[in-house]
């Protein structure tokens, strides 16, 4: 690490990556400080990324930070958990004690998704336990699909998964009941419906709290959606819950299009500010983001 970098980015995802590539090639001073917990890394696969899918994870991000040293970005391993405004840059602290500074920061430190506590998903979480059939419904089309209710969005998510299997079972566990048009839209796609709480999900299948056993080959659960934020609060930036449809999905940092956040010089791309995003998206969003922290720096050298 140098002292001073034009701009620091935290997080080594397909964002952080994406927009250190985007800044190296405009021959900025660029450090990814990665910390190595990609939140895709239990899946097999990234999808509909194109011209690279099914490509694994771990594998794209490799390529990712061997772009970045080919244009002259440096990338360490840590995680930044601290910054704050000296004069025209940043201080930036790392876990470890380590320390630099930068113009601009970019915050790519995406989410973590928090599951329902059932024991057996934990284990089988990017595998046999899913959230994106987009994702993912390929891989488990045609299969004994199970999609846990844990709000009042488990019809739509049973709707929407049975497009990958005519096997699709709705579990209503902790949603409210269904009303009488709700069983007739899932009825005429014939959609199942198990009634009471799950327990837990193990090989063969769905344990319920009366000890049936559903055979069940996915399940498609609703994480949590947490922003990793300890950078961000440290500079007075605040997540705020994301609600759609009266149901709180997680987390976000909010901030212009552009990943501008209403901090001068402080960025966001990726999960960290759109909590739908997939890799190609937020690859998108670092790019973008990269291009306008260049433009950023432009502007302040010809004041």
């Amino acid at each position: 690490m140098d002292e001073n970098y034009d701009v620091v980015v935290a997080g080594g995802g397909a964002a952080g990556l994406s927009a250190a590539v985007t800044l190296s090639r405009a021959l900025r001073s660029v450090l990814v400080v990665d910390a190595g917990e990609p939140r895709n890394s239990p899946a097999g696969g990234v999808h509909n990324y194109l011209g690279r899918e099914g490509i694994a994870p771990a594998e794209l991000l490799a390529a990712g930070r061997d772009e970045v040293a080919g244009y002259g970005g440096q990338v360490v391993t840590g995680t930044v958990v601290s910054a704050e405004r000296e004069g025209a840059a940043f201080a930036v602290r790392l876990a470890d004690g380590r320390t630099t500074k930068a113009r601009r920061l970019l915050a790519a430190t995406g989410l973590v998704d928090e599951l329902p506590g059932i024991p057996g998903l934990a284990r089988r979480w990017g595998s046999r336990v899913l959230h994106c059939p987009y994702c993912h419904g390929w891989e488990v089309r045609g299969k004994a699909i199970g999609v846990l209710a844990t709000d009042g969005q488990g019809v739509h998510k049973a709707l929407l998964w049975r497009q990958w299997s005519p096997n699709t079972t709705l579990f209503l566990h902790t949603a409210p009941a269904l009303s009488d048009d709700d069983r007739k839209r899932l009825g005429k796609q014939g959609i199942q419906v198990v009634e009471g709480e799950v327990t837990a999900f193990e090989d063969d299948g769905i344990r319920l709290a009366t000890g049936e056993l559903v055979p069940c080959d996915a399940l498609a659960v609703s994480p949590r959606f947490t922003v990793r934020s300890e950078l961000l609060s440290s500079l007075g930036l605040e997540p705020v819950e994301l609600e759609m449809q009266g149901q709180v999905l997680g987390t976000y940092i909010p901030a212009e299009p552009t990943g501008a956040t209403s901090v001068p010089g402080v960025w966001v791309a990726g999960n960290v500010t759109d909590l739908m995003a997939t890799v190609l998206p937020a690859a998108a969003a670092g790019q973008r983001a990269g291009a306008m922290i260049n433009v950023d720096l432009i502007e302040e050298d010809a004041r």
